[in-house]
């Protein structure tokens, strides 16, 4: 088979153990070269401990894993050469400029002095970070700091980039830059596997996406295949006061069942429809019982609304602390 036609990584019933914890527990992927995979899941779902077998930090436990034709265990060294990895943490020096930074990176990675110089310039400039040229990173932003993270992936071209919740803890602005380069990077030729919590950043950037909870795939396919999968259309609704909330998801459950979603916004929930003609149904019912509704709309699911009608919770979920059972887990890691 020519290395053109095999997957850009294939794993068969992949685990990774952690005592009795299986935080990979038997994940089957199929990620297609010249495309964007994302990994969507809760903290603590599997999505990082994945990766890093994929990268050849980490040894699996059971199951088979292949990425660019290569085995993961008994070609770890060749994988690694191909391959770059972002983490969820900036690992430049910040006491560094950027520049001295990626100058010091190209020549670790084999660059003469000369041509890690160019390099540094080549991607500070295409990055948007060159008037921060000779700036200690400690002073960039936090947008800044992770557009230097993944171009420090870059220095040599991957061909296949592993970026682990890149855009955690941005404002939109810096996560919309991020994306940009992201969706760059793919058109000149790198694959990218993408973990992600965030719903809209899959839906926006992923070719396919595998939904994963407590270290399984529960759900793969492309963004508008998965929402068509749990049901043809969703009903919003806005209520004019938040206190009036826990009586309309009672009503609203009484006709639709566990098909009930209540949103961040304390005034709003939603309604997932097997048949869109349903959603006058239910803003009756909700009139009958003198609920006051300020706005209304009828949609396609989103990938929020996906995972909560797979999963039965929603992908942030907390318990009491504010923090997810699966992050106390994953802090345990």
């Amino acid at each position: 088979m020519h290395a053109e036609s095999t997957p850009a990584i294939e794993t068969a019933g992949l685990v990774k153990l952690y005592g009795t914890n299986r935080a990979v527990d038997g994940i089957d992927l199929t990620v297609r070269r010249g495309s964007i995979y994302g990994l969507l899941g809760p903290n603590g779902a599997g999505k990082t401990t994945t990766v890093r077998v994929l990268a050849t930090l980490l040894k699996p436990d059971g199951g088979s894993a292949r990425v660019l034709g290569l085995d993961v265990v008994a070609d770890a060294d060749a994988v690694r050469r191909r391959i770059s990895l972002t983490g969820q943490f900036a690992s430049v020096d910040e006491d560094l400029t950027g520049y001295e930074n990626l100058v010091l990176l190209g020549r670790l990675l084999g660059y003469r002095r000369r041509e890690a110089k160019a390099r540094a310039d080549e991607l500070l400039a295409a990055f948007g970070l060159s008037e921060a040229t000779h700036r200690q990173v400690k002073a960039f932003s936090g947008g800044m700091r992770r557009r230097l993270d993944i171009a420090s992936s870059l220095v040599v071209t991957p061909e296949l980039l592993f970026l682990d919740e890149p855009t955690t803890g941005l404002d939109p602005r810096s996560r919309n830059q991020v994306w940009d380069i992201i969706r760059m990077l793919v058109r000149n030729g790198t694959t990218v596997l993408l973990t992600t919590q965030y719903l809209e950043e899959a839906d926006q950037l992923a070719d396919r996406i595998a939904v994963i909870d407590h270290g399984r795939v529960i759900a793969e396919g492309p963004s508008a295949e998965l929402k068509a999968s749990v049901g043809t259309g969703v009903l919003h609704v806005r209520l004019a006061e938040a206190s009036d909330r826990p009586r309309a998801a009672t009503v609203l459950r009484g006709r639709f069942a566990e098909a009930v979603h209540t949103d961040n916004d304390p005034r709003a929930l939603s309604v997932q429809l097997s048949d869109p003609a349903l959603a006058a149904a239910g803003l009756a019912d909700l009139a009958a019982a003198g609920l006051a509704i300020s706005e209304f709309s009828l949609g396609q699911p989103s990938l929020d609304e996906v995972f909560f009608a797979l999963t039965g919770h929603p992908a942030e979920a907390t318990n009491g602390s504010g923090a997810t059972d699966s992050m106390r887990k994953e802090a345990a890691e």
